[in-house]
């Protein structure tokens, strides 16, 4: 029977003997949740301040929008994101369940290896990228440290590589190396980002000055209502995957509210602040160079101090790390793990997605920053949207919070369904996507992901994650009526 408080729920059956268990799919016991509010906040600060960040406003602007425009498309979408990320951690936090075992209250113990999956192959894509620009990091930091790096054949892969086993080695360690370096990382980021936006108001002649050349950027007309609709389902896409498999963070903390205020606290004003240092710093940029340079660093190796290059170039790898490590480490390892418990652990799962991480060609995802966003972000966003709509039906609406929790392990339990499957999740799932994949197939063969001559079919696309979230939340409950 579990044991309750007022807001938590701890299991005190022996589960071991299960087939659907291992001591890292375990539900967290009370003695280990222990994340506080700034853990929280620090996780996500962490996560927030990365390249892609820096360049997700860029991108937007390069389709047309303003900067000021850009950024408060980048504050509704964190914000909205918000919401099911808050109501899907609730459940890790009760019951100190992660993500994939949440999953078999609604799919079933079998089913709920589907969105799993479809949430592990997405961080590996995501991993891929981190890794990749990491790895431009780590071979710029090389090439000022050592001037005969810049001869050596093949000498980006090379980084790459090392960059690459660096995380291995730190996936290793576990999770709790993890929360360690995230909240180490986050004041020494805030720091680097703040100084990197000190240098460009030093050095551009002020912040009015540079924001008043950001207007140089846009080297597209298009109507900003036009762009809205897909950019806000970008941005709302970029963390659809983490309002999924939030638990895996939240069951290790210390209440509720240290939850839902860490997360407030450290996402939408990190995103909307890094993506606001980006835009500062590129208008900088033609002020100074004549040209705007959106990679920060291609910058970083521009500004030509060897001391600058090296302290930028190791903020930027610390960036990459502890993003990569939180964002597309912990949830896949978790995933590939409830696939097999008995021969899966946490670490073996996070070595496949680092192995799935390369096999999926990152240069190719992140190397046009259109298709990045209208084919990347909102493709698997339709997706995100489909499972947490049906994830959130079922904990907050048909069972009104109500878990039980040793069920969740059980082959034969209250969640074992048909077969262990429930086929109206599965049902809900499938049809919810639908309407958006004719979209996403144009948008996919088409050159930067924006078709010239959209039809219905490709604006229901671009507002994907919300097509799927709504239709899959009342296709489930409709659907879970007619038991």
């Amino acid at each position: 029977m579990p044991a309750a408080t007022e807001e938590f729920v701890e299991i005190t059956e022996d589960l071991s003997d299960s087939p659907l268990w291992n001591p890292d799919l375990a539900p967290t016991p009370l003695a280990r949740r222990t994340w506080s509010t700034y853990h929280i906040a620090a996780l996500w600060i962490g996560m927030s301040v990365v390249i892609t960040t820096y360049t997700l406003a860029s991108g937007l602007m390069q389709q047309g929008m303003t900067w000021w425009q850009a950024l408060a498309t980048i504050l509704l979408g964190n914000v909205i994101v918000l919401v099911p990320m808050i109501l899907n951690a609730h459940a890790g936090t009760r019951y100190g369940v992660s993500f994939p075992i949440l999953c078999r209250a609604s799919f079933g113990v079998k089913g709920a290896n589907v969105p799993a999956i479809l949430r592990a192959l997405v961080a590996c894509g995501w991993f891929g990228i981190q890794t990749w620009i990491g790895g431009l990091a780590l071979h710029a930091l090389l090439a000022a440290a050592l001037p005969a790096w810049g001869a050596l054949p093949g000498n980006i892969w090379i980084a790459f590589a090392i960059f690459w086993l660096v995380q291995v080695g730190i996936i290793v360690r576990g999770l709790e190396g993890i929360k360690i370096l995230e909240s180490w990382s986050a004041p020494l980021l805030l720091g680097g980002g703040l100084l990197l936006l000190w240098w460009a108001v030093d050095n551009g002649g002020g912040l009015g000055r540079i924001l008043a050349e950001s207007a140089r950027l846009q080297q597209a007309q298009t109507p900003f209502w036009q762009l809205f609709p897909a950019a806000l389902t970008a941005n709302v896409g970029y963390w659809a995957t983490l309002s999924l498999n939030i638990p895996d963070f939240t069951r290790y903390a210390r209440s509720q509210r240290s939850q839902a205020l860490g997360q407030a606290i450290g996402l939408p004003p990190a995103m909307t602040g890094f993506a606001f240092i980006g835009v500062a710093v590129t208008s900088a940029t033609i002020v100074l160079f004549g040209e705007a340079i959106w990679d920060p660093v291609v910058l970083i190796a521009r500004i030509g101090s060897p001391g600058v290059i090296m302290l930028g170039a190791v903020i930027v790898l610390i960036a990459q790390l502890t993003t990569n490590m939180a964002a597309n480490v912990v949830s896949p390892a978790n995933d590939f793990s409830s696939l097999a418990p008995r021969r899966i652990s946490y670490v073996a799962g996070g070595l496949i997605t680092a192995g799935i991480g390369i096999l999926m060609m990152p240069w190719r995802l992140y190397a046009d920053a259109a298709a990045y966003i209208f084919t990347w972000l909102i493709g698997y966003s339709s997706l995100m949207g489909a499972i947490g709509g049906i994830l959130i039906a079922d904990y907050w609406v048909l069972r009104r919070r109500e878990l039980t929790p040793a069920d969740l392990f059980k082959p034969d339990g209250r969640y074992a369904y048909t077969n262990g499957v429930n086929y109206r999740a599965m049902i809900a799932l499938v049809v919810a996507v639908l309407p958006v994949l004719p979209g996403f197939l144009r948008a996919a063969v088409t050159p930067g992901g924006q078709v010239a001559n959209p039809t219905f079919l490709d604006a229901l696309y671009t507002y994907a994650w919300f097509v799927t979230f709504g239709l899959s939340f009342v296709l489930y409950l409709v659907l879970a009526q007619r038991r």
